[in-house]
């Protein structure tokens, strides 16, 4: 089931590097990371759900391909946003 908007709306204004911000890359890795709890949730009570485990699969490595950009451009914004979302780093 998809973020509905309600908490998609929250994610993005808590997440936000300005005002209007939906697509910077610390509100996308913040919205994947709902999504990926979301799913893992889902898994442990349906454990034979291989289309939705592949789909959690996708969603973890788009979200590790926009940690290391941000851990490449701004360290100090890369470990504020894995603190803030409780995301364990290498």
């Amino acid at each position: 089931m998809a973020l509905d908007k309600e908490t998609k709306g929250k994610l993005m204004e808590e997440f936000a590097r300005h005002e209007g911000d939906t697509g910077s890359p610390e509100v996308q890795i913040a919205l994947l990371t709902r999504r990926i709890n979301q799913l893992t949730d889902h898994l442990r009570s349906n454990t034979h759900d291989e289309s939705s485990r592949r789909g959690l699969l996708k969603l973890v490595g788009q979200r590790r391909r926009l940690l290391a950009y941000i851990r490449r451009k701004d360290f100090q914004r890369y470990m504020a946003l894995t603190e803030r979302l409780n995301i364990r780093r290498k």
